[in-house]
């Protein structure tokens, strides 16, 4: 098996009009976010059956699927990616995030973030230096910026909050909506393991916060608490 014979299977199983739906889902038109991906309209369980099916693909072959302009063989790219860190020993980990973040200009939509951004470079920066994810986060690229704060889940989950509220000060002022979610995601995630945690963070920037990432952060408050940080008193 190989990329192509990968790429075959996929194409047999395209569904014009799923496909056609994603574009709009995923903002491909001119000056979007997403524009000009192309999509194949396969369905996420079949794409990860697909995966596991090929997770055995050398490292060699991974860029043909990633720099593809097709939305799912990038997205089976990672999803490789990520079974293969699974079980990789620590020399091929350092290979396989190495890889990962020469390659972050194809990692370019959200659900490619988030589906890679944590269970690669979050759980190999367990226990080494997190400067990586700082210049990641000052990027010019959208990206790049959302790896930054989403790899900072593999922490969370381990009750560890520091890189993530760090993160999210330096992004606290960013101008892409899809940023103001990433942050504000991962500091409801904070919260979900530390209120109090999350709440020091807030009293602090709450009032300088964009609207959508606030409103992501507080989403599992209690009702009358939502509304007093809303109303930014």
């Amino acid at each position: 098996m190989n990329s192509h014979n990968l790429k075959q299977e996929l194409k047999r199983l395209a569904n014009p009009k799923r496909a056609d739906n994603s574009l709009r889902f995923f903002k491909t038109a001119k000056g979007e976010y997403g524009e000009g991906d192309i999509f194949l309209g396969i369905t996420t369980p079949v794409l990860k059956k697909i995966v596991r099916k090929y997770q055995t693909l050398s490292l060699s072959e991974l860029p043909e699927l990633l720099e593809s302009p097709i939305h799912e063989h990038r997205s089976a790219a990672l999803g490789i990616l990520v079974l293969q860190f699974g079980k990789a020993d620590e020399r091929q980990k350092e290979k396989l995030v190495a890889f990962y973040l020469k390659n972050t200009v194809y990692i370019n939509n959200w659900d490619l973030v988030d589906i890679s951004a944590a269970k690669i470079l979050g759980e190999f920066l367990l226990d080494k230096d997190k400067k990586v994810l700082f210049k990641l986060a000052g990027s010019d690229n959208l990206w790049e910026r959302r790896i930054a704060i989403i790899a900072t889940y593999a922490f969370i989950k381990r009750d560890r909050f520091k890189e993530t509220l760090e993160i999210a000060k330096v992004l606290l002022h960013d101008k892409h909506d899809l940023v103001h979610k990433a942050v504000g995601w991962m500091l409801r995630e904070v919260g979900k393991k530390d209120q109090a945690q999350e709440e020091e963070f807030l009293k602090k920037h709450y009032r300088r916060m964009p609207r959508t990432m606030l409103r992501y952060a507080i989403e599992k408050f209690a009702e009358e608490k939502r509304k007093l940080y809303l109303r930014r008193e």
